[in-house]
């Protein structure tokens, strides 16, 4: 790629920071991201921890070793994703968790022929397996599946859930981006179209019967100059009716709503 994807610009964020609060959008956490030893990562949003590999270049297993070590204790399942997956949507996270049922241990999507073991979900206490297969140089996913109970989800079972088969109909959650031509292709795509509202003085300042909206903006910062805003002490935002925020690099995804709302200088 000529420059460690990680830190690659996404509309006006990280390739590695749009990811990261997309799953922590569709997971409410912890999220983990394994990086090799030493490696630098471009800045996180609060709460995200970070782990080091074991060893570099050892592939996937190692790093889900990494991962599921991190967060063992805390959950029963994670979902694990490849940093290059900047069209991943918070529909397709919360269905492959929420596919993890009692009798399997990993839920693997199945899209454009191809098993994706970076977009699935995994149990925790899958941990002494993993590191069983990396202690024999068993390095691919293929024989973690071939060792435990797995839930192909093929893709008309994905595009069954109605909030993927609307905001993600052509699985672009499972895209990665391999070449420079990919990058370049995905980032020249419009960004998520999503509705915009105000409330109160903010409201009448955006000017009668143009409120909701609906423009294209894949950050909180974007959505709020789109409406001439400025995300600062003035102003909050609310997206999809919950969580609350200023953080202009929160991750939009297509579907979403977000308000805005006047607020206190110390709000």
């Amino acid at each position: 790629m000529g420059t460690p994807k990680a830190a690659l610009e996404w509309h006006g964020s990280t390739l590695l920071r749009r990811v990261t609060g997309i799953v922590a959008r569709a997971t409410g956490g912890p999220v983990v991201v394994v990086r090799a030893p030493g490696q630098e990562l471009p800045a996180l949003p609060r709460g995200v921890e970070v782990t080091e590999d074991a060893r570099e270049g050892r592939g996937p297993l190692q790093g889900l070793a990494a991962g599921l070590a991190a967060v063992g204790g805390r959950a029963e399942v994670a979902f694990v994703s490849s940093t290059d997956a900047p069209l991943l949507h918070p529909a397709f996270v919360r269905l492959v968790v929420g596919a993890l049922n009692g009798e399997h241990d990993v839920a693997l999507p199945q899209a454009a022929g191809f098993p994706h073991p970076l977009a699935a979900a995994y149990r925790t206490a899958l941990l002494p397996a993993v590191e069983e297969l990396i202690a024999a140089d068993r390095m691919r996913p293929a024989f973690l599946f071939e060792a435990c109970r797995v839930r192909r989800l093929e893709e008309a079972v994905l595009l069954a859930d109605p909030a993927v088969a609307a905001f993600d109909p052509a699985l672009d959650s499972v895209l990665n981006l391999n070449e420079p031509a990919d990058y370049e292709a995905a980032r020249a795509r419009p960004a998520p179209e999503v509705t915009a509202r105000c409330f109160g003085a903010l409201r009448r300042g955006l000017g009668a019967g143009r409120d909701p909206l609906a423009i294209h903006a894949a950050t909180l910062a974007a959505a709020a100059a789109a409406v001439g805003l400025e995300l600062d002490e003035h102003v909050v935002a609310a997206l999809n009716g919950d969580q609350i925020t200023r953080d202009p690099e929160v991750p939009l995804a297509t579907g979403d709503t977000v308000a805005f709302l006047a607020a206190d200088a110390g709000g």
